[in-house]
């Protein structure tokens, strides 16, 4: 069984990294020096070399000679990923005391450390944060922003980035020499670029292609990878840019009957429209397209999203458009309604404030007792929370004071708040139109309000049906 490129070219000593320059130069003079630090945390996008620094900075440290069959006791390699549990951690934490076999340093390479488990990350931290002088921690993942910020803290933090299109291509073209990989330049461009930054993916579309006996071109490229061909992408922008709506669909279907992935349409136009806006030739439409691309990808119905995307660019344009000549004509319009001469005294006498227009007429022009009843209705309407406190309120009215006694302290308190008396009066304003201050008072009257049905005020033997027996407090 043939060995997979990604493996066969991985990088053996830090010269090797490609795009990293500088982390492997900040780490060779580190191991140079002597300053070797406890933990290490190396963080970036899959493919860029995160694991192979790791394994490089192991050997580098102890001393050791990297190759493909190297396997030293020393160097541990952990997946973050299958050992997630607090168990596993555990385990580790009780290891790493134990003295290094042969080597300097006993190294612990974590990858996709953001796995680990909530318990599991509690039970590394003091191990990561004092670890045996013996003990080095490099902790690697794609995603740091899982990490807990008590973990990055105790690390040296290394930022992996994206490997640009122009590295990528020529690492890919040494590999394809050594390889006799017989391919265009331009196709290794368009690996390069598929790639997105990454090596591993890169070098891995180049081994599925080696296969092929003859030179390989650019459209044996987009076929392998699902592609559509810049003309075809051409075409479909410029049927956007001419609302031709039926030849939008026939261009997609024509793509869809080539099995051009519809992720892949969505990136082709998207390119384009980034380069139309780099050039300062874009459309407002062509940006708000472009947001609606980047969801087709991840969409449930990509083929459906990418349709509706386009077509709705189209829509909102023509809706635009036959908007606009209505538009022009009603300008003069506006022009002889402001020259209508409008008196003000009609102004005036018309104009209602928006709290009068809100408030319902008012029924009578002052406050008696025989309205309470229609306040305590209106209550249950607008104030739910003190209509029962108000039907057991003993009310007495005078001089514009309405004072309102309880028997029981609870309901008093509760209407003794600022924001329920505020509540109070202004139903009351509502009732009546006139302003009444509100007081309350706990006291014990002989009978129950008369304005209530004495069968409804609760009896101390119901409350104790509902609350069980207790005692009652005299107040």
């Amino acid at each position: 069984m043939g060995q997979a490129l990604y493996r066969k070219y991985r990088s053996k000593s830090f010269d090797d990294v490609i795009g990293q320059d500088h982390i492997t130069q900040t780490l060779k003079n580190a191991v140079a020096s002597g300053k070797i630090s406890h933990a290490y945390l190396f963080t970036g996008p899959r493919g860029v070399g995160k694991t192979s620094v790791a394994r490089i900075l192991a050997h580098e440290v102890n001393r050791l000679l990297y190759t493909d069959e190297s396997i030293h006791l020393d160097i541990i390699e952990i997946d973050a990923a299958s050992n997630r549990r607090i168990d596993e951690i555990r385990d580790l934490r009780d290891r790493v005391n134990i003295a290094p076999a042969a080597a300097k340093y006993k190294v612990y390479i974590i990858d996709e450390v953001h796995m680990l488990t909530r318990e599991a990350f509690n039970a590394l931290l003091k191990t990561l944060e004092e670890p045996p002088a013996h003990c080095i921690f490099i902790l690697a993942t794609t995603e740091a922003h899982k990490l807990p910020e008590t973990i990055v803290s105790r690390t040296q933090r290394f930022e992996f980035k994206a490997v640009n299109r122009q590295q990528a291509a020529e690492h890919l073209q040494t590999i394809a020499k050594h390889e006799n990989i017989d391919i265009e330049p331009a196709a290794l461009d368009l690996l390069a670029e598929f790639g997105g930054g990454s090596f591993r993916d890169s070098i891995s579309y180049l081994d599925q292609l080696s296969s092929y006996s003859k030179k390989i071109t650019t459209d044996e490229v987009r076929a392998l990878l699902g592609l559509p061909a810049a003309a075809e992408i051409k075409q479909l922008a410029d049927k956007l840019d001419q609302a031709d709506m039926p030849g939008t669909l026939e261009v997609l279907n024509n793509l869809q009957g080539q099995g051009i992935r519809p992720g892949a349409i969505s990136a082709g136009l998207s390119e384009l429209i980034r380069a139309q806006a780099g050039s300062g030739s874009a459309q407002p439409w062509q940006i708000a397209l472009l947001k609606e691309l980047l969801d087709v990808a991840g969409s449930h119905r990509p083929q459906e999203s990418l349709e509706v995307s386009l077509l709705s660019s189209i829509t909102d344009r023509s809706d635009v458009k036959s908007v606009q000549p209505d538009i022009a004509p009603q300008a003069p319009k506006k022009n002889i309604v402001k020259e209508q001469p409008v008196s003000k005294p009609e102004i005036t006498t018309e104009k209602v404030s928006e709290s009068e227009a809100k408030a319902p007429p008012a029924l009578h022009t002052s406050f008696d007792l025989s309205l309470w009843n229609e306040v305590i209705n209106r209550s249950k309407k607008e104030a739910a929370s003190i209509y029962t406190a108000l039907r057991l309120a003993h009310p007495d009215y005078n001089d514009g004071v309405l004072t309102l006694n309880f028997q029981f302290p609870l309901h008093q308190k509760k209407l003794d708040l600022a924001k329920n008396k505020d509540l109070v009066a202004h139903i009351i304003q509502e009732v009546c139109g006139q302003h009444v201050k509100i007081k309350t008072e706990l006291n014990k009257p002989a009978s129950p309000s008369p304005l209530v049905d004495p069968a409804e005020v609760p009896s101390v033997s119901s409350i104790s049906n509902i609350f069980g027996g207790a005692e009652v407090l005299e107040t």
